[in-house]
């Protein structure tokens, strides 16, 4: 027995002491195999499942190591059973593979015989499936090779995909050379994908996804399509392929509401690819106009379910999520280790920013009272409807002033779900809005007028969730969010974590309304963050004066 900051449960529960001098590097050690569940003051839950272990161990991680770093942060004996679950599961990973079989095509084989029996005996297996060439193999369709991988996920016996992928269209693209290398995780991050050939990079917001993508076609040398949130984040993502490689302006397409330009470099939203007419995608069709070398998809943890469908279809291309967490409020994470590929690097947000490429960051959590009116209202009021009042209370508005007021010299954004809660603020404070109903050419110019300091504040909605470069914003005030999701709350602190010319650190504040489901769900929001090692500093709304200033 050591004194341990974790205590490991024969439910596959993980406790960490969160006071423990271990307890970040306990974290950190265990990060690529259990999933952080609850997060109170003192004491935060991890979870060991299943999708994280078999996602670790493509990753490089092997049981034996997942094992050590258990009796090595254990406070009590770890019970055997677990281990020998651990070791089992992890195990489960790779005693069936799909691979080119020099004469019969595309083959799924085993190295246990049973498991092969058993999975072939599945109705959803069997019409994926052909004939069976030995003992150990039998054919695959060759269109079903990601449907195969999804329905095998399901059963528990994840295939270890070996199958290659096709080179697709040559074309030439090189990372410019002016004054600029990659950082060491934005390589080992193209490393750790082109040594998997298909897979998730998972990187901090700030810390530059966008250049690991540009090395990842420069990798591939071949025609590359990009599917991104939204034309704004298409058109960042030229400029920033335009400074960082060697393309040209005529070599790289937007495929967005607006434009419909098939380029060696094609940048598409997710919102012009799921569009439906007739009930049929039509702009699906992107995927076959060229014959891609390399497919990316940014903030895969949105990747809607039409394009998950399509992708099923083109398992021989190299594929590239790049996200900041694969947190997807739908649960359909196992679809993207399917389909997409599993997790190839993971660069926790602490260590980045230990580094000094992403800005140091402190959450702040402010508590309102709703006025008696407003509690007997939330009381009387049908549960849909609780959130939304708790949510939007005049209180919230009044602080949120105060925040502007106190960081008066610094590049504020005000973020909220509901519309007329934050035109209400931005009449207050004097500051212009961005929502989905903002145009695209409006919501850039009023980013560009951030960026250069001519708005000080801006009042935003959830479409600045997401791919949104903001480098000066230092300060985040949240009113509202989409329920209790954790990965909006990160994409929210995200939008801060440029490093700072003058070194600042960042600010991110929830406001929250006591004793109502805003309350509940903030704690949920705030899971993920306290996975990367974040803490909250919880305060009430007349304690604002104690927090220091920003240094």
């Amino acid at each position: 027995m050591t004194d341990g900051p974790l205590i490991v449960q024969s439910d596959k529960t993980l406790l960490l002491e969160v006071d423990h001098p271990s307890a970040d590097e306990a974290r950190r050690a265990i990060a690529p195999f259990a999933e952080l569940e609850r997060a109170p003051e003192h004491i935060h839950t991890y979870r060991v499942t299943p999708l994280a272990l078999w996602n670790a161990r493509a990753a490089g991680h092997d049981a034996e190591q997942v094992v050590d770093v258990l009796l090595t942060y254990s406070r009590y004996a770890v019970p055997h059973a677990l281990l020998v679950d651990i070791a089992e599961t992890m195990d489960r990973y790779g005693r069936l593979t799909i691979a080119k079989h020099p004469a019969h095509g595309l083959v799924l084989s085993t190295t246990d015989r049973p498991v092969l029996e058993e999975v072939l005996r599945s109705k959803k297996v069997a019409p994926l499936v052909g004939a069976r060439i030995d003992d150990d193999t039998v054919l695959v369709h060759p269109s079903e090779r990601g449907h195969l991988k999804q329905v095998l996920l399901t059963l528990g016996w994840p295939a270890e995909d070996l199958a290659g992928y096709v080179d697709g269209e040559h074309h030439p693209i090189e990372l410019a050379e002016d004054g600029w290398e990659l950082r060491p995780y934005q390589r080992e991050a193209v490393e750790g994908f082109w040594a998997g050939g298909s897979g998730v990079v998972v990187l901090p917001c700030g810390a530059g996804k966008t250049i690991v993508g540009a090395a990842a076609m420069a990798r591939a040398q071949a025609t590359t399509l990009i599917l991104v949130t939204n034309t704004v984040s298409a058109r960042q993502w030229k400029a920033e392929l335009l400074a960082r490689t060697n393309l040209a302006e005529d070599e790289i397409g937007e495929y967005s509401g607006a434009r419909k330009e098939i380029r060696p470099v094609t940048i598409a939203t997710y919102q012009v690819m799921t569009t439906k007419r007739k009930g049929v995608f039509p702009h699906l069709e992107v995927f076959d106009t060229r014959d891609w070398g390399l497919i990316i998809y940014d903030e895969v943890h949105l990747l809607p379910a039409p394009i998950f469908r399509f992708t099923a279809d083109i398992q021989s291309r190299r594929r590239l999520g790049l996200t900041a967490t694969l947190i997807r409020e739908d649960g359909r994470e196992g679809d993207v280790f399917t389909l997409i590929g599993p997790k190839r690097y993971d660069a926790p947000w602490r260590e980045v920013e230990a580094q000094g490429w992403i800005a140091p960051a402190e959450c702040v959590e402010v508590r309102v009272t709703l006025p008696d009116s407003e509690r007997l209202v939330y009381a009387t009021a049908e549960p849909d409807d609780r959130y939304r009042l708790a949510a939007t209370t005049a209180e919230k508005t009044r602080l949120v002033e105060q925040l502007i007021e106190r960081h008066a010299d610094e590049q504020v954004l005000v973020i909220g779900q509901y519309l007329d809660q934050l035109a209400e603020i931005a009449e207050h404070v004097g500051a212009p809005t961005i929502t989905g109903e903002t145009g695209v050419k409006e919501r850039e110019r009023l980013f560009e007028a951030f960026r250069q300091g001519e708005e000080r504040v801006l009042v935003v909605s959830k479409v600045a969730n997401f791919s949104v470069d903001l480098p000066e914003a230092s300060v985040a005030i949240q009113v509202s969010g989409s329920f209790g999701s954790r990965q909006e709350e990160a994409q929210r602190l995200g939008r801060l974590l440029r490093p700072k010319a003058d070194g600042r650190r960042a600010r991110f504040y929830t406001v929250v309304s006591r004793d109502t489901v805003d309350a509940d769900f903030a704690q949920n929001r705030q899971r993920f963050l306290a996975e990367q090692g974040y803490s909250y500093t919880i305060l009430d709304a007349e304690e604002i004066d104690a927090i220091e200033e920003t240094g």
